[in-house]
């Protein structure tokens, strides 16, 4: 598999799958974006050592990275949008879970603060970025207060996931070892995001009791 998208890595259709795919995820969490991401950025890692053609590969990384923040701030915004027009369904939607819910409610207050950190960490969370993009549309919470930060999420969501991809490749080649490597990487990461997610919720809970 490394051996085909290695041979993708030269044509547009590698950007195009990876850009559906990050489109998708918003509402199918399950689909495997970052790994893709991840694998595209190693087998063009490998290329770039085996031909020693460096200077050639660091269009290709840029253009990775810029494809995978640019779908990922369309795939928020289509979300956003459809939640925002969702009205009343998705309302009772949300109002059935606990998780949502209490998304909503942090994210409606910390954009109302002027801060959007909550929506640069949960990009990097399981389901972190349909929760809070949706969260934001069902909230009516303006446009102009969610896609800087959405920007922000999907530029340090793609960097992270292609830094790790190519790194990992230079430094042990475009083998399965690399990807299943830079693959853990991106789920501790994931991990550490939904605790923070997490924590303030918890913390609000202890100090209501």
């Amino acid at each position: 598999m490394l051996e085909s998208v290695g041979a993708l890595t030269g044509s547009p259709w590698i950007y195009a799958v990876i850009a559906v795919s990050i489109l998708l995820d918003v509402f199918l969490p399950v689909l495997p974006s970052g790994v893709l991401v991840i694998t595209a950025a190693t087998a063009a890692a490998g290329s770039a050592t085996a031909t020693g053609a460096v200077p050639r590969s660091v269009p290709d990384i840029l253009a990775l990275v810029l494809c995978a923040a640019t779908a990922s701030v369309l795939g928020d915004l289509v979300a956003y949008r459809l939640a925002w027009r969702g009205g009343d369904r998705l309302d009772r939607v949300i109002a059935r879970s606990r998780r949502l819910t209490r998304a909503q409610e942090r994210l409606g207050e910390v954009l109302a603060r002027g801060g959007g950190v909550l929506v640069v960490v949960a990009r990097f969370a399981p389901a972190g970025r349909s929760v809070v993009s949706l969260g934001a549309g069902a909230a009516h919470r303006r446009v102009r207060d969610f896609l800087p930060w959405s920007v922000l999420a999907g530029l340090a969501w793609a960097g992270y996931s292609v830094a790790l991809g190519y790194f990992g490749g230079q430094w042990l080649g475009a083998t399965w070892l690399a990807t299943a490597v830079s693959v853990g990487a991106l789920f501790v990461a994931g991990a550490g995001a939904a605790y923070l997610v997490r924590r303030p919720a918890m913390r609000g809970q202890e100090t209501g009791a």
